[in-house]
Order: C-alpha cells, then structure tokens, then sequence
C-alpha cells in the first residue's frame, strides 16, 4: 500500500460518545487527526450506575454534532476521508444501534465504503496505532466491562487464553466505590484511596489462583469486600476513614496479584510460540491503575517480555482506535456493507469456549 487512508470512526457501545479521524500513513505508520470523546457520567451520577434508556438517548442526539467536531478538528470534510468505521458490538444495543445507523446514513449520503468493527477488536489493535506492534503479541483488555487474554494473530484473527467468568475489573472498582460511598467511576477514587490505607489489615481472598488457566473471578472478591466492611460496621457502628482506605487498599491488592499470575501463565502460553519480539499490552480503563501496571511491568521484566500501554486517552473507550480498526480490516480485504447490524454480543475468538455466565444468547465477548 502506497498511498494514505484516512477513515472516520464512530464509538457509541456504553457511556460515551465518540468520533474521530485517523490516518494510516504511506509507511504503516497511524496519525490520530482528530479525537472527540463527550462523557455521560454527570447524566447517570444518580443512579449509581450506566443506565442503558439513558445512554442510548443522549448518544442519538449527540452523534452527529460530534462528527462535525472530529472532522472540523481535522481540518477535513466527508469528501476527504476513504472510508467510515463503526462499533457494532458488543454493547449496549441503544448506543451501538445509534452509531451504526448514523455510519449507515453517513455511507450512503457519500458512497464512502463501511466497515462494522468489534469494540473489543479497536481495543486489542491500538497497540499497532500507537506503537506499530508487529503480530503477534499478547493483549490484556483490562477495562469495566471486559478482561481478557488474547493472542493478536492478525486484524480478524483472536485467541482468548482466558478472561473473567463474572464482574470484569473495572466493574468490580465501581461497585467497591459504590458499597463504600465513594463516587463513580468508582476505579480512580478506590486507587486514591488505597494509596493511604494497608493492604494487609484484611485478609481477601486471590480467586482462582488454585486453579490451572488464565481465567478469572472478581464476584467473591467483591462480596469478601462486603462481609469485611459490614463486619467493621458491627463492630464499631460504622467506618472511619481509615478504615475505608483499607479495605480499598486490600482489595487494590487482590486485584494486582490474581492480574498479575494470570498474566505470567499467559505470558508462558504466549512465550511457547517463540514470537521475534514478544510484547505484552495493556489496554482499557484499569490499565491506568499504577498499582496493577506496575506489577504487570514486573512479571514483564521478570519474563524477558516488552511491556507497552497506549496513552490512556486512547485506552478507555474513543473512536480513534475504531477508525484505526476498520482500516486494518479494510487492509485486510474485510468487505464493506451497509447491511451491517448492531450487535449486543460478539466475541472475538469464536472458536473459544463460552466464558461461565454468558447467557443463552451467547458469549457477549
């Protein structure tokens, strides 16, 4: 490929809207032109939680306006870009749906090609955006709805050696946040938190780290968190504060030991197949925890494997890395169509085993 490509992204599966323009240079290289990112917390703060009625609306009327914000920030029109990319799973249906139908109109008002991308795909290919990994290397999505291991093969090729059978990470942040009256998102408050507390004041349990696998469990974790806290309640008729940072501290720490074995018997899984250059990534929203990161950087270290994160900007849930997702797809040979669908599950590794809990309608990732 000699040329340029310079597609625009669209992101719409949770909380927040996003739109953006990304352009793959004549080298390989990616260039972020434009990142338009318009949060929902302020919309969902009374209900402890994202309420899907809620997202879907303000993603309806927000959509458009953001586009016009990406492309302005660009310096581009419609009739610059090759191509429009999509998020059409997995998410909340609302949202998804009112990105891909947006994609669709936008698609067939200028006949640029349209390419569906799976959320979690634009996640596990940003290292290739911002650091120009080659293939393959290993990928922990570590965010509030999703963990997982995965070998990155190819733009459409997965393997899962494993991921959480109940609350992902960041999920189980939010609802220690909630149980001990800190704000949502609840993952930068429990961190500050734990900074002045001791993690060793209570004894948590490190779920499945007596069991073979990379999978993981964060539920019990987070009822132990409970019984503790209500003990403490018990006993004293409520927490003081420095009770409360540590039981964040606690669990902060639980959390880094289960990631961090698990991430060393993926790391073995990985190291088997010999690769040139072996990486580890890291994105999603908890890759921002410096706790967790720095423990993930010593199994790393420990193992003779690179370690990278993309800039946490381009970690937590935005369109650039959408963008970035349907140009590796459209270069790969994917075949663009506006009869694509939203899709409310869409694992990535097909082949894979449905992870415990995944409902009658299948994996959700």
């Amino acid at each position: 490929m000699n040329g340029s490509l310079t597609f625009l992204g669209i992101e719409s599966s949770c909380d927040d809207t996003a739109a953006a323009v990304v352009r793959r240079l004549p080298d390989g290289r990616g260039e972020v032109l434009s990142s338009e990112v318009e949060g929902q917390s302020a919309l969902h703060a009374a209900f402890g939680g994202v309420v899907p009625e809620i997202a879907a609306r303000a993603h309806a009327e927000r959509l458009d306006h953001c586009v016009e914000r990406a492309l302005a920030a660009a310096g581009l029109t419609l009739s610059d870009l090759d191509g429009v990319a999509v998020t059409a799973g997995p998410g909340l249906i609302g949202g998804v749906l009112s990105g891909v139908m947006l994609a669709k109109g936008i698609s067939a008002a200028t006949g640029l090609p349209l390419l569906g991308v799976n959320h979690l795909a634009g996640h596990a290919l940003t290292p290739r955006l911002t650091d120009g990994l080659a293939f393959p290397y290993l990928m922990l999505l570590v965010s509030g709805g999703h963990c997982q291991f995965l070998i990155v093969r190819a733009p459409d090729q997965f393997q899962r050696l494993g991921g959480t059978i109940d609350d992902a990470p960041g999920e189980a942040f939010d609802k220690i946040a909630k149980l001990l009256a800190l704000p949502q998102p609840g993952g930068p408050w429990v961190e500050a938190e734990a900074v002045k507390g001791s993690a060793k004041r209570f004894a948590l349990p490190r779920p499945l780290l007596d069991r073979p696998g990379c999978d993981m469990s964060f539920s019990g974790l987070k009822t132990a968190v409970l019984r503790a806290r209500d003990a403490v309640i018990a006993e004293k008729g409520g927490i003081t504060v420095q009770d409360r940072a540590d039981l964040c501290a606690g669990f902060q720490a639980a959390v880094a030991a289960v990631l961090a074995e698990k991430t060393r018997r993926a790391l073995e899984i990985y190291l088997a197949e010999n690769p040139g250059v072996p990486v580890l990534a890291v994105a999603g929203g908890v890759a921002a925890n410096s706790v967790l990161r720095a423990d993930l950087e010593t199994v790393c270290t420990r193992l003779g494997v690179a370690f990278t994160a993309p800039p946490l900007r381009l970690c937590t849930d935005n369109a650039a890395m959408i963008a970035w997702a349907g140009i590796e797809r459209h270069l790969a040979g994917a075949r663009p169509g506006s009869d694509l669908t939203a899709r409310p599950r869409w694992p990535l590794d097909a082949s894979a085993a449905p992870m415990i809990g995944s409902g009658k309608k299948g994996a959700k990732a």
